[in-house]
């Protein structure tokens, strides 16, 4: 059995990330579609989330591995054919390259059990509705959550929306439209400018290699993505390489047996680890790591807080949903990464109508050093840049924040 030291297991994962050196530099030329494509093959997924503070989840981890890159790119990799990323069900809603699909077949086909409940249940409780709603897909596609039910209200078939809890208050439309998207009787075709689905049926939206290939086998499909979710992990505990995929079941400890039999899968000691570990044989250990990038709280690397607490020595958690008196770090929190370490949390909002990027909380943590400040000041000022907006303001929260303002000021 192999054996490592912790800094180690951190460079491993940091470079199965693609975070262990700098960006390239886009000053020489932009980031092209090719480059792009091959940093989501790396990370196997993009979650997709609604939040908008700073900028669309699935847009910041490819920010923090290619530097300021043209989201149009990842626009038309999935929104034109032939689509090279493709919306499903990964680790949360996720887009996933495009070969990836085919092998979540199974969780699309097994809906009941593997979705949430308020997905699962719209087949029992609007079976009427859902024969509708495909037809609608099939008829007007694409089209929108608004636009199908707007047709269910006329027809009599949904009442008026609710404004109550808006964003949890689905319409029967929206429920209906979700558990269609989750067997993948629908699809994504694109995303409108407010975000939202447009609706379409698979054979106007799979590239054509996969509209007619034959179903991937449940047991390769669970072993393929456990790989996956080693391979982007590089070390860890099978409890880490199957939330990549969000995998469960007595299949996935078969897959873990099987990966390790083939010699893909290498158990190894990480010092100060007390779990069962494993290595994926294509998983480099660099002599160092220098890269520099703050994190959103969706990137794969921050995914697993038990793994990045073991790793990093830092406590983290997404305070969204928690109240505002007891939050402790803020409402949306970026890690900075410098080097092999997380130095700071920083609680960021694009203040788009004002052309600023608020810091609203900046706090250091034990493992900040000398150059941390001039580090993640700099970093700030590039990713107001991307985004577009002319200046950051630091607010007076948290222990880092008052020289943080005074380094960006100098700046």
């Amino acid at each position: 059995m192999d054996s490592m030291t912790l800094a180690q297991a951190r460079r491993v994962a940091l470079a199965a990330q693609g975070l262990h050196r700098p960006r390239p530099d886009t000053s020489r030329g932009p980031v092209t579609m090719r480059r792009l494509l091959a940093e989501v093959e790396r990370v196997n997924l993009l979650q997709i989330d609604s939040v908008n503070v700073l900028a669309r989840a699935h847009l910041m981890p490819l920010y923090s591995r290619l530097g300021a890159y043209d989201v149009g790119l990842l626009d038309r990799a999935a929104s034109r054919a032939p689509r090279r990323l493709l919306e499903t069900w990964a680790h949360v809603a996720s887009f996933v390259p495009a070969a990836t699909y085919p092998l979540l077949e199974w969780r699309r086909r097994n809906a009941r059990q593997e979705a949430w409940g308020m997905i699962s249940g719209a087949a029992l409780e609007h079976a009427a509705e859902l024969d509708l709603v495909r037809r609608l897909v099939a008829e007007r596609g694409p089209v929108t959550a608004s636009r199908i039910h707007d047709e269910l209200e006329a027809a009599g078939r949904a009442s008026a929306r609710s404004r109550e809890e808006w964003g949890w208050n689905w319409t029967v439309a929206k429920r209906c439209l979700e558990y269609l998207f989750f067997t993948g009787e629908v699809m994504t075709a694109r995303r409108n400018t407010a975000f939202e689905r447009c609706y379409d049926l698979p054979e106007r939206v799979l590239p054509p290699a996969l509209r007619h290939a034959e179903p991937v086998p449940d047991d390769v499909a669970v072993r393929r993505l456990l790989e996956l979710g080693a391979r982007a992990h590089g070390v860890g505990t099978l409890r880490c390489f199957a939330d990549y995929f969000r995998l469960k079941g007595p299949a996935v400890r078969r897959a873990l047996d099987e990966l390790v039999e083939s010699g893909t899968l290498l158990p190894v000691t990480v010092r100060g680890w007390d779990e069962r570990t494993y290595r994926h044989r294509d998983a480099r250990v660099p002599r160092r790591a220098t890269g520099r990038a703050l994190l959103s709280p969706f990137d794969p690397l921050v995914w697993e807080r038990r793994r990045l607490e073991r790793l990093f020595d830092v406590y983290y958690r997404i305070e969204i949903y928690v109240p505002a008196p007891k939050r402790t770090l803020g409402y949306y929190v970026l890690p900075f990464l410098q080097g092999d370490a997380i130095t700071a949390f920083v609680d960021l909002k694009a203040d788009r109508q004002a052309g600023v990027l608020r810091v609203r909380a900046a706090h250091a943590t034990a493992h900040a050093d000398a150059d941390t400040l001039a580090e993640l000041g700099d970093e700030l000022d590039t990713l107001a840049g991307w985004l577009g907006l002319g200046a950051t303001d630091v607010e007076p929260v948290g222990a880092l924040a008052g020289d943080l303002d005074a380094v960006l000021r100098a700046a």
